[in-house]
């Protein structure tokens, strides 16, 4: 494949790279990626993406649109508004463009969202917009005009604050319609509608309750197929779900897919095959892993067989058609290992990701989508030393380069990443990522090393670009940085899922400690010279290691940690179904019980707008164990709990994150 290089992005200010020795400044990751969020329209003709804002020292985003017929007329650009700020967009068709913007409230949140639930004022709304590729007008989308009609003040004031309705199916066949979720004010209740994205006209599908949902929308016309349905049971819930028969219309109890909700059981319908009538499901019922299986609705019953299973990994999802060549057929599936495998059955598209495979060696290559004659394929690449980039391939001969998220950072910058798993301390085999400085290689003397456990902590880590931009910040200054999927993390079988289970602080945290033992066995780094830090769960596992007697860190960075696991164990059990699904799970050992027991070093740092682990974890925590090691906090200006952060609060946290583990770690 040729490479034709046309300047999308011309407009756009471009930075040269720095030199390869030098760290990566804090800057190069503060700064708003210079183009994220990137989608092109079902018929191929629009490109739809965020990009860095023209003259806002690249600290704001801006929504860009262009006309693929004719790329070189340029953007047509909109900036974000002065406090609503855009943070995803999206291509639809019938010309209209999805656009999602955030800000920051100070005030009373009229019932509703995080921070209803934890008492706080400072907080951070969302909307979601409707435009189209001019951007002559922004309204809010698939929003009810009616909607604050008969209900209270404090509920009339958070349907103001945040979106009332979602995206739920493009439709893809469909020229005009979508199916929507809207949410009914009156009922209180989820209602599902046909949106016509040329009239604003609705034609109600569905009407949800407590306990049903539809599971599955055929996407040929948003008919529900499958409900889910939810009943308590005893002291436990039951999952269930029916299927729609196509003769007669009305829905069937399918027993075989009912399960206790303290089973957790997963059970995902990813579709359905049309000249069979049976469904494509991701369950872990019948394996430790996520396999593919058929299921039949008039036998009720699985095939005896998995469609799709691999022997050390889940499967991710089934990959279906969405074109009119190639509409619910499928095209392959995905295996989610420490880093996403797209495995294409079907031979075109096979060939084709093979292709880009090999004009873009060493990176990820993900195939986002493309028009019905496939003359345009936007694809992406990335690795963990580029970050994510997007590019178009014309006519299967060319590909026209669109633009980086952050070009302005050298690869060379950035070592080697290793995917490894090692053994806990009980036998338990635990995945692990492995980020390396520039130019280290077995053999050579150990660096400084950081364990640096997710979030969750039902979640994981996927190799590849840190969004975060920690690891590169770290490993660009000489740190080796190790990610385990510890006990409690998801995506790796229920085994390990499951085995987190109560062990907070306990089992979780040995297999936290037995990464950074594995590191000082594979000569990357010695004792004494290893720190902990975490982010939200993370946060709760490094201020576990500040008070766990024995451990091998010499200091833990806690960013908007859970400390207080007794308070956080009662906020999860409010709800009974909650509580079964996971609030017995938060138990073990409580940092804030155990600060008599504190021995090194601690930074701790948090947004005032985070309304999911509040400050007063962070503060009450640094207060009682600051007369007994060192200690510093860092109350983090308008920063909330998710990404993307704000350029202010990430130059405020990298810099404090640096400085830290230089000066503050007791070194040996």
């Amino acid at each position: 494949m040729s490479k034709l290089r046309l300047a999308l992005l011309a407009a756009l200010a471009t930075t040269t790279a720095a030199n390869a020795s030098e760290p990566i400044p804090a800057d190069a990751f503060a700064r708003r990626q210079q183009i994220q969020s990137v989608s092109m329209s079902a018929d191929g003709k629009t490109l739809v993406a965020l990009i860095e804002a023209p003259n806002s020292n690249h600290k704001d985003t801006a929504l860009a649109t262009w006309n693929l017929d004719n790329p070189s007329a340029g953007s047509v650009v909109t900036p974000s508004g002065e406090r609503m700020k855009f943070i995803f967009a999206s291509a639809l068709k019938a010309g209209r463009v999805l656009v999602s913007g955030q800000q920051d409230w100070t005030g009373q949140l009229g019932g509703c969202g995080e921070g209803n639930e934890s008492g706080a004022t400072k907080t951070v709304v969302n909307k979601t917009y409707l435009t189209d590729v001019s951007q002559k007008n922004f309204s809010e989308a698939f929003a009810d005009k009616g909607y604050k009609t008969g209900v209270s003040e404090d509920t009339r004031r958070c349907l103001d604050l945040m979106s009332t309705a979602r995206l739920v199916n493009p439709l893809p066949l469909d020229p005009e319609n979508v199916v929507i979720q809207r949410y009914a004010s009156q009922s209180g209740r989820d209602d599902y509608y046909l949106y016509n994205l040329r009239t604003n006209g609705t034609k109600l599908l569905f009407r949800a309750d407590d306990k049903t949902s539809p599971e599955l929308i055929n996407p040929r016309n948003g008919e529900v197929l499958v409900r889910a349905e939810s009943e308590p049971s005893g002291d436990d819930y039951v999952f269930s779900y029916s299927i729609r028969n196509p003769k007669t219309g009305e829905f069937e109890a399918q027993p075989a897919l009912s399960h206790k909700a303290s089973e957790r059981y997963a059970v995902e319908f990813q579709g359905i095959d049309e000249s069979t009538g049976k469904y494509y499901v991701l369950t872990d019922k019948f394996s430790d892993l996520m396999q593919a299986r058929m299921y039949d609705p008039v036998a009720k019953k699985f095939d005896e067989e998995p469609l799709v299973a691999h022997p050390q990994y889940s499967i991710g999802r089934i990959i279906l058609g969405k074109q009119p060549h190639d509409f619910n057929k499928v095209l392959g599936f995905t295996v989610e290992g420490l880093e996403t495998e797209v495995v294409y059955t079907d031979k075109d598209l096979a060939s084709l990701q093979a292709g880009l495979k090999q004009a873009f060696p060493k990176q990820t290559v993900f195939i986002q989508s493309y028009n019905d004659d496939d003359s345009r394929v936007l694809f992406t690449t990335e690795s963990a030393q580029h970050s994510p980039s997007y590019h178009l391939l014309l006519n299967r001969k060319n590909v026209m380069d669109i633009g980086s998220e952050r070009p302005w950072i050298n690869p060379a910058q950035l070592g080697e990443e290793r995917l490894i798993t090692y053994k806990a301390r009980d036998g338990l085999e635990i995945p692990a990522i492995v980020d390396l400085p520039a130019g280290w290689k077995q053999g050579d003397a150990p660096v400084p090393a950081v364990v640096h456990p997710h979030g969750g902590p039902w979640a994981r880590d996927n190799a590849g670009w840190d969004a975060s931009g920690w690891v590169p910040f770290m490993t660009s200054r000489g740190y080796a940085v190790i990610r385990p999927q510890y006990r409690g993390s998801t995506g790796f079988g229920r085994k390990l899922w499951l085995a987190g289970d109560g062990q907070w602080g306990l089992k979780m945290q040995d297999d936290n400690d037995d990464a950074a033992n594995w590191l000082v066995k594979q000569g990357i780094a010695k004792p004494g010279n290893i720190a902990i830090f975490g982010y939200s769960y993370g946060g709760f596992a490094a201020s576990a290691a500040v008070v766990r007697p024995g451990g091998p860190f010499s200091c833990a960075i806690a960013g908007a940690p859970v400390t207080d696991l007794a308070r956080i164990g009662r906020n999860w059990s409010e709800g009974r179904l909650q509580r079964i699904l996971q609030g017995n799970t938060v138990k073990g050992m409580d940092p804030m019980k155990n600060t008599d027991k504190a021995s090194i070093p601690v930074l701790l740092f948090v947004g005032d707008r985070d309304v999911r682990t509040p400050s007063f974890h962070a503060k009450g925590f640094y207060d009682a164990v600051q007369g007994r090691v060192p200690a510093k906090f860092l109350l983090v200006p308008n920063q909330k709990h998710q990404m993307p952060w704000t350029y202010e609060a990430q130059m405020l946290t990298l810099p404090a994150i640096e400085s830290f583990l230089q000066k503050d770690c007791n070194r040996s």
